[in-house]
């Protein structure tokens, strides 16, 4: 799956999405947050109770802008560790 929607909709609150949920994990889908989690695996796990998995973006929102960085999970889903 390509998550060009969602990483777009990342890129243009990036700021605003690091002020609210540094340190976090969130859940995007076309251009809204889902839901906001500790780990990975609790952002898909709940989320796919939902949501097809495949279908949403999972990012950490660094507290750190220099550690971010993007990779896929065995899920499918594009994560951030």
């Amino acid at each position: 799956m390509h998550f060009e929607e969602e990483q777009a909709f990342y890129e243009e609150n990036r700021a605003e999405l690091r002020s609210k949920y540094a340190g976090k994990r969130v859940v995007i889908i076309k251009n809204q947050v889902l839901g906001v989690y500790d780990s990975d695996r609790e952002a898909i796990r709940e989320t796919a109770k939902t949501q097809p998995r495949g279908s949403f973006m999972v990012k950490f929102i660094p507290i750190d802008p220099q550690k971010e960085v993007v990779r896929l999970s065995p899920l499918g889903n594009i994560v951030s560790p």
